[in-house]
């Protein structure tokens, strides 16, 4: 009881801090020491959350940084299920007209297999939707999907699948690039070769070509067109993976550097690359339902393999038609010197203007010069109008490559003409359709093949005989009449030619 009294006594008594008894500034103390603590607790808080939001933002850089050029305004893939009434043997997405157009859709939608489909905002996010009736087939997910997801008629890559494959996206692996994307070489898994495309968002162009592309190829086969082998959607990436085609292309081996005086392109492998040409596109233009009209027919398009066999790449700016239409009204596209007059003036593209971009084509094989050409003198800038005149003047020998070692026999260079001008009339409904330009091509075939034979002594009096054109089985649109009226036409104009 003792110490307790004295206890009481020492905190009672009056201390000199304003007169304050000694328990009250005990008191104080202590309530002072428990707010300084939590206040620096707090402090720490903060500090910790400012400083988990800092790394997230750095993370979220370094992952957009992977890919150079992408834009943020894509967004990220999710699929549910819906649409159980779809039917994937018709196509989705209906081509524009003429009365009723418009260019940029507000929602686009992608066939990508059977019972898949993958729809979304041009631009909004992507919403996707597929059901997944079938083995093998999975939906697509957004944030962590699946490793590896086989959609039907290609195959769902994974961005690291291709960032191993191409070591990163280095330079030393790229094989080409243009305004819409840079293309990579990439070695697989499985030890196989293929092209990726990486396509960059110039104000949503990769969303366009993305959608274009998967619709106009990615479930053609054809042996002259380049094969579309799968995809890759990954957050703000849209990639296009195709076969790899391991020869160039037919501008490299037409205008490239190094070539020297002497080309390896003869006349025979220059025939066979046009008459694939012509194969690829019969098969857009006459074997889809809607044809496929490619827009962009230029020899750096036309991809080549060890054989010369030609493939025809980038669809990147095709159009789809159907079959009840005629034409369509769209913005001008193409490459300078290739596009045909029509559709340059009034916007109005179908197939034919292929065929005028596919005519020029083979004056550059034929001539080796380039559509348009400002190094060259006044009157020779422009291919057609100076092949035009170079025909007239009945010098058609004049036209040839200079460094094509051996030189075509006249009848055969003069068939091929006829041919390359029949496709760039200034009149669109007088041009062919690829259908007929074949017939036109392998009938000189046949003559070449004469040639050789009667150069060797082997050749017998075949005469004109040879020259029939062969029965192939072409799916012609034209009435039987009009394609008899246009191969008489044509061998009307053969023998004037040869006449001249």
């Amino acid at each position: 009881m003792a110490d307790s009294h004295s206890l009481n006594n020492q905190l009672s008594r009056i201390t000199s801090i304003f007169g304050l008894r000694l328990w009250v500034v005990l008191g104080v103390c202590v309530g002072a020491a428990i707010v300084l603590l939590l206040f620096v607790i707090s402090l720490w808080f903060i500090y910790r959350r400012s400083n988990n939001n800092k790394s997230l933002d750095s993370s979220s850089k370094s992952n957009h940084t992977i890919v150079p050029m992408v834009s943020k305004e894509i967004q990220e893939i999710r699929v549910d299920p819906s649409r159980p009434n779809f039917n994937p043997t018709q196509p989705d997405p209906t081509p524009e007209t003429v009365a009723n157009h418009r260019e940029d859709d507000t929602k686009i939608h992608i066939e990508i297999g059977k019972d898949h489909r993958i729809s979304y905002p041009e631009r909004g996010g992507w919403t996707g939707s597929g059901s997944g009736s079938g083995s093998g087939d999975q939906g697509l997910s957004s944030g962590s999907g699946p490793e590896v997801s086989h959609l039907g008629w290609g195959h769902w890559y994974t961005l690291r699948e291709l960032e191993l494959s191409t070591n990163g996206f280095s330079d030393e692996n790229v094989i080409g690039q243009g305004g819409y994307g840079i293309v990579y070489r990439g070695v697989l898994e499985d030890k196989s070769m293929v092209a990726i495309k990486n396509l960059l968002n110039n104000r949503g162009q990769a969303e366009k070509e993305f959608k274009v592309e998967v619709e106009a190829i990615g479930r053609v086969r054809h042996k002259n067109l380049v094969r579309l082998l799968g995809y890759c959607v990954e957050g703000a990436h849209r990639m296009l993976v195709y076969e790899y085609v391991d020869n160039g292309n037919l501008e490299q081996w037409l205008h490239g550097d190094g070539l020297g005086s002497k080309s390896p392109l003869t006349w025979e492998i220059r025939m066979n690359i046009v008459l694939g040409t012509a194969k690829g596109l019969m098969y857009l233009h006459e074997g889809l339902e809607p044809k496929v009209v490619h827009r962009d027919i230029k020899s750096s398009n036309i991809l080549l393999d060890k054989q010369w066999n030609a493939k025809v790449s980038d669809f990147g700016l095709a159009k789809l038609l159907g079959s009840e239409m005629s034409y369509v009204t769209t913005r001008v596209m193409g490459t300078f010197g290739y596009v045909a007059p029509e559709y340059a003036s009034t916007g109005m593209l179908n197939e034919r203007s292929d065929v005028y971009s596919f005519g020029v084509l083979v004056m550059e094989m034929i001539s080796g010069r380039s559509p348009v050409d400002y190094s060259r003198p006044q009157g020779e800038v422009n291919l057609v109008e100076w092949l035009k005149r170079m025909v007239s003047n009945r010098d058609a020998e004049g036209v040839l490559d200079p460094r094509m070692m051996e030189k075509p026999s006249l009848r055969s260079l003069k068939r091929t003409l006829l041919v390359a001008l029949r496709c760039v009339d200034p009149n669109a409904q007088k041009r062919p359709k690829m259908g007929h330009i074949i017939h036109m091509l392998e009938a000189e075939d046949l003559v070449a093949r004469d040639d050789r034979r009667n150069s060797k002594g082997g050749g017998g009096g075949r005469g004109d005989q040879g020259m029939s054109p062969r029965k192939t089985n072409v799916n012609e649109s034209e009435d039987e009449s009009v394609n008899f009226a246009l191969v008489n036409n044509d061998h009307l104009a053969l023998q004037k030619m040869e006449n001249q």
